[in-house]
């Protein structure tokens, strides 16, 4: 009889406990979470504003920073990574346009940092980061063909008129290799339709502009080596320099910024492995001879220009906020996709 009763009074102390362990996970799941604001590691005189970055981008030059039509807000490549540097320093994000004159943001004090930086411009007295996003003048060409033009091969080449990229087609090839085109996107349209074989363009305004399109195409050359967008800093400021250095190598080994890439891009570009034209292969060894340093083999002008001034990739008007991510706020949502 005590047996039985022992038995009885063990399982009902299971059954309670049981019961209570529902109940807790019940009510658990019904609790939002809510992260700890995370404490600023920067604060002035680093910055210039306690508990806000103050970043300066180009908003002409999409798809790193453009405009929306409709409301003006900035998007861009540039603004979701300067989300994710924001974040790692517990601090809120102010986007800033600063136009083609960053130097000028940076001394003056408008910015703490400015984003889009060409890494290989000699003409800035500041800073410069490593590239966290590749760039070169490259060739585009369908997925069929993945043949490195020669002059000797006759190729034909569609490029934006007055673009940097027309300038190297007509330095390394002949006269008539070159179709000029209004914008990117009719130059990828010659493509697609076979009335030119390649599309030489800004690596990563061009690889923008065939993902919104939806063309289906692939880098098949460089024609210069890769340089890089980098974020810049008032040399003077060691502490910023040091933090920015450090977040960017963070967000590259996590992939944070793979997946902005991909966001923007369909695809995280990585050009290390990318043949060079033989233009691009004899620039290169002309500026290693000359000065003993690895350095860029074109330098005729700023990486990301055709797509800032002259319209490269035919996106300067961004897309309608209902087809755009809200950004600007201190969150990367790879799900939507802004389309400048």
């Amino acid at each position: 009889m005590k047996r039985m009763k022992r038995l009885a009074t063990c399982c009902l102390a299971v059954a309670c406990a049981a019961a209570l362990l529902v109940s807790l996970s019940g009510c658990s799941s019904k609790e939002a979470y809510t992260p700890p604001d995370k404490a600023p590691t920067l604060s002035s005189p680093v910055i210039g504003k306690d508990g806000t970055l103050r970043v300066g981008v180009n908003a002409d030059s999409a798809p790193l920073a453009g405009q929306l039509s409709d409301s003006g807000k900035i998007v861009g490549v540039d603004v979701d990574i300067a989300a994710a540097l924001a974040d790692s320093f517990g601090l809120k994000l102010e986007i800033v346009d600063v136009g083609a004159d960053p130097e000028w943001a940076l001394s003056d004090g408008r910015v703490d940092i400015v984003m889009g930086i060409d890494k290989s411009d000699t003409d800035t007295t500041f800073w410069k980061s490593e590239a966290y996003l590749p760039t070169a003048v490259a060739l585009f060409s369908t997925a069929s063909n993945t043949a490195v033009p020669t002059n000797a091969s006759k190729p034909s080449i569609a490029a934006q008129v007055s673009s940097k990229s027309a300038w190297a087609v007509t330095n390394e090839f002949d006269q008539g290799a070159i179709t000029t085109t209004d914008n990117l996107k009719n130059a990828f349209s010659e493509l697609e339709s076979g009335q030119v074989q390649y599309v030489a363009a800004d690596a990563v305004i061009g690889t923008y502009a065939a993902y919104n399109a939806g063309d289906d195409v692939q880098i098949v050359a460089l024609m210069q080596q890769p340089s890089g967008y980098s974020v810049g800093v008032l040399d003077g400021n060691t502490d910023l320099k040091t933090a920015v250095s450090d977040a960017l190598a963070t967000l590259a080994g996590n992939g944070v910024i793979s997946v902005i890439e991909t966001k923007w891009l369909g695809e995280a570009l990585d050009l290390s492995s990318t043949p060079l034209t033989a233009g691009a292969s004899s620039a290169s060894a002309d500026a290693d001879d000359a000065d003993g340093t690895d350095v860029p083999g074109d330098e005729s002008g700023d990486v990301g220009t055709e797509g800032a001034t002259a319209g490269e990739g035919d996106s300067s008007d961004p897309a309608s906020e209902d087809d755009a991510l809200e950004a600007g706020g201190n969150a990367v949502q790879p799900e939507d996709v802004a389309l400048l």
